[in-house]
């Protein structure tokens, strides 16, 4: 067999004694890891880690799966509207949670000469169910029940990207309208600005310049 060391370091391929008796020497155990290898490997390691490891793995395995349970609701080709919706309530839950609804329709012994009755069942449950699952197995006959399977729809994620493609154009629309305001208000403001240097006339001056006071000077 060959021999691996806990870090990896192969020592080589050994007798059977050989190998128990290093694992002695070293105060741990001899396991066999690749059975099927040829010529089979074993391990020197501590047993007990090494069952802790494997657990250890298989839990967090199990912890990143994500298992998908069918559930199934019954009805009966004359099944009221009360026990109806008390069904298909239990039917939203169960697509709300992430998990496949089977709906099925028993027919017994006549009942099966009328399986209008069922499939009208279960096309007003696809309807009432169309906002949260697809058809995933159309209404078909299994022996004595008319069934179809309910897969629950997946979150819809392109929402998100509609405030972001929005923002720009807002922006754009918002600064323009201010601005053309505030131009047109500065412009009324500095209109009358040469109004007041245009006034100054000095009119009243020429006048004050002739002397009425001396007429017989003139004469």
């Amino acid at each position: 067999m060959r021999v691996v060391t806990e870090d990896g370091e192969a020592l080589g391929v050994m007798d059977v004694r050989d190998a128990i008796a290093v694992a002695r020497e070293r105060g741990i155990d001899l396991v066999e890891i690749a059975p099927n290898a040829k010529p089979p490997v074993c391990k020197l390691i501590d047993y007990g880690k090494f069952l802790y490891e494997q657990k250890k793995r298989a839990h967090d395995a199990k912890k990143k799966q994500v298992t998908v349970q069918v559930k199934e609701i019954k009805f009966r080709p004359g099944t009221d509207d009360h026990d109806y919706n008390y069904r298909m309530e239990h039917a939203k839950q169960w697509l709300g949670e992430g998990d496949k609804v089977r709906a099925a329709i028993a027919f017994r012994g006549r009942e099966m000469t009328h399986r209008e009755l069922g499939a009208k069942i279960l096309k007003k449950l696809t309807a009432d169910l169309a906002e949260l699952a697809d058809v995933e197995v159309y209404p078909k006959m299994e022996g004595y029940q008319m069934f179809t399977i309910f897969n629950p729809k997946k979150a819809k994620v392109p929402d998100a990207k509609k405030p972001v493609a929005e923002a720009p154009a807002g922006k754009k629309g918002g600064k323009a309208e201010p601005v053309k305001e505030i131009d047109t208000i500065e412009a009324d403001d500095v209109a009358p600005a040469p109004a007041k240097k245009a006034a100054r006339v000095s009119k009243p001056k020429a006048e004050i310049k002739s002397e009425p006071k001396d007429d017989d000077e003139i004469f």
